[in-house]
């Protein structure tokens, strides 16, 4: 092996090459740049492309208003979505909103059942009454959003964060809260009957009137409020 002296050595020797995985803004428009560009869709918000030609890309985005770049970047641009166009792509049958930024969202009394919301962003939306049944929420960022009276029963929320949401009188029965963050959150009559609450965060949780029956308790930190 032949080593070169550093004065030699340029940097773009070392940098990886560019890579052909996208993410685009949402998983529809994923699909659809995917099908004009003949790439590979993975369902959620990446297309594979055998090679990546930036001007047939950016042209594709264009056509429908989409956002899009290389897997890996340190930025990734995601539109936010209103709660009109999510409903309106709700009822045209999709489902998959992974990544999705729906900060700050309001879908008030809402049916949901079955939509996939992992590793959305709901930072301070408004759920109140929503039903997500079945919804999957994995690892979603839930912080300070109001889901009082929410219906969340068989609801997968494992790893997400919930710290400060409201789930006043929510209904949690089945739901999945492996290591949630639930720290400060507002749970005064909600029913987590048989919920999965394994290495939940519950520090300073109010839990008043809440329902625990035959949930899993399983390294849950709990700290009671002093009355």
């Amino acid at each position: 092996m032949v080593l070169l002296p550093r004065r030699l050595l340029r940097a773009d020797w070392f940098s990886p090459p560019k890579q052909n995985i996208l993410l685009v803004d949402t998983p529809s428009a994923a699909s659809e740049i995917a099908f004009m560009l003949g790439g590979e869709w993975d369902g959620c918000n990446s297309v594979v492309l055998d090679k990546c030609d930036e001007v047939a890309v950016n042209t594709a985005a264009s056509l429908i208003q989409a956002q899009w770049c290389y897997a890996g970047a340190e930025v990734t641009y995601l539109a936010r979505l209103t709660a009109n166009e999510l409903l309106r792509r709700y009822q045209a049958g999709e489902r998959n909103f992974t990544n999705a930024n729906l900060r700050g969202i309001s879908l008030d009394s809402d049916n949901l059942n079955a939509i996939n919301l992992s590793w959305a962003k709901l930072t301070g939306a408004t759920l109140q009454q929503t039903n997500l049944t079945y919804a999957d929420l994995t690892a979603a960022d839930l912080t300070a959003t109001n889901l009082s009276l929410a219906n969340l029963s068989r609801t997968t929320l494992a790893m997400g964060n919930l710290a400060r949401a409201n789930l006043s009188q929510a209904n949690l029965t089945g739901a999945n809260l492996y290591r949630a963050c639930l720290r400060n959150a507002d749970l005064t009559q909600a029913d987590l009957t048989g919920a999965n609450l394994t290495l939940a965060d519950l520090t300073g949780a109010n839990l008043n009137e809440a329902k625990l029956t035959h949930a899993n308790l399983t390294g849950t930190k709990i700290q009671l409020l002093d009355e």
